[in-house]
């Protein structure tokens, strides 16, 4: 279990700093609220203090690639293993980025390849991702598709797909609790 530790509030700084003009998609809520919920999850299911900066650092790649430079402060500042882990979390390295389906395929294809310490920090951002998506949708309603690139059944199924991977390479109470999720999204996104 990790504790509060200077590499850990160095690593919020760097995250603060990252993505501070950003919001969550369609919402005023910032960003880094986001990222902080991740890393709550990763400390919740015992994850060590890389995973925990892998969670506050893991969309700064995909949202801040400028050249290399973003993996190269990784590396020096938090190690190669917290970069790795980072790696691991981003579906898109460039911008402007891959077409939507095709990135999010070929990030579900590499998922069973990844670390055992970096499926925690992906499966803790999927379990919030869908936890916002779901709550989202109930104060929202069909609205809420227009969000996402994968509109509604682009998104049902990325996050049942994801549910599924995570169900049998990561099995336990973080995927079972995706699993939960995803099927009440689709329960309610399908008026079933």
């Amino acid at each position: 279990m990790a504790r509060m530790t200077e590499r850990l509030t160095a690593a919020f700084r760097y995250a603060a700093q990252l993505h501070a003009t950003q919001l969550r998609k369609g919402t005023p809520v910032p960003y880094i609220a986001h990222l902080m919920a991740v890393a709550a999850i990763v400390l919740e299911h015992g994850g060590r203090e890389n995973q925990v900066i892998a969670a506050l650092l893991h969309d700064a790649i995909e949202d801040h690639p400028r050249n290399g430079a973003t993996r190269q402060e990784i590396r020096e500042q938090f190690g190669p293993e917290v970069l790795a882990m980072v790696e691991d979390c981003t579906d898109a390295d460039t911008h402007p980025k891959p077409p939507w389906q095709d990135r999010k395929e070929r990030y579900i294809a590499r998922l069973p390849g990844t670390s055992r310490e970096a499926k925690l920090v992906s499966l803790a951002d999927k379990v919030h991702n869908a936890r916002t998506i779901l709550n989202d949708f109930i104060q929202v309603g069909d609205e809420l598709w227009d969000r996402f690139m994968g509109a509604k059944d682009g998104t049902l199924w990325y996050y049942r797909t994801l549910a599924d991977v995570y169900t049998r390479e990561y099995p336990g109470p973080l995927a079972e609790e995706l699993e939960s999720v995803v099927s009440e999204l689709e329960r309610v996104a399908r008026g079933s």
